[in-house]
């Protein structure tokens, strides 16, 4: 096998366990965030800086790092006076990148798909799901009121929606910008783990 998975997903689509499940089936490395961690461990920032500026926007860096017009110093490397938060995107960003290289692999968020888009092994996937079944979902894994569940799905779909279109030049959830996009509500995951599998196996087999 030598696809690299990326998965975008709404909040309480199920995207991380469908990437969980999927990447068990294929019997290769899961990353979610772990990525965090990793970038925490290869740039040797505090990995609780990753943590609280997850998957949130301040500049359209990412979108530099992409065409390479990053900001660097005369012998090519990240300037040392560069603002944290654009220092924990090139970790990040520098991570996936090297977590694509080491082989096959499923990543969940982060603008991955964006990240690996001149890669021609790479899949990316979008799960969405129908707005009872996200309530359920995030009602059994969440200690949050009924009542609030609602808004607690649009602020953070708002957020992972403001990250991917402020650092890449594609626009989150638009079906042009991935290989599939399923509806987890009608199969269930594991259901969606199988048509996922599939869609991989018929790739491969090209």
């Amino acid at each position: 096998m030598k696809s690299i998975i990326t998965i975008s997903r709404e909040f309480g689509s199920g995207g991380k366990e469908i990437g969980q499940k999927l990447a068990a089936e294929l019997g290769i490395p899961f990353y979610d965030k772990e990525i965090l961690s990793r970038a925490s461990k290869d740039s040797g920032i505090c990995e609780d800086l990753f943590y609280r500026n997850d998957e949130s926007h301040s500049n359209s860096l990412l979108y530099s790092l992409v065409m390479g017009t990053f900001p660097t110093n005369g012998q090519g490397k990240i300037r040392a006076d560069m603002p944290l938060n654009h220092k924990l995107f090139i970790a990040q960003f520098d991570t996936i990148r090297t977590i694509a290289e080491e082989g096959p692999c499923v990543i969940v968020g982060r603008c991955a798909d964006y990240v690996l888009k001149e890669d021609k092994n790479v899949l990316n996937f979008f799960i969405n799901a129908d707005l009872v079944s996200k309530k359920k979902r995030i009602l059994e894994r969440y200690d949050i009121e009924k009542d609030k569940v609602l808004d607690f799905i649009k602020k953070t779909d708002k957020n992972r929606s403001n990250y991917y279109n402020y650092y890449s030049d594609m626009r989150w959830g638009e079906a042009k910008n991935y290989d599939l996009c399923i509806n987890s509500s009608k199969l269930g995951v594991d259901g969606t783990v199988k048509i996922l599998k599939a869609f991989i196996e018929v790739k491969e087999a090209m």
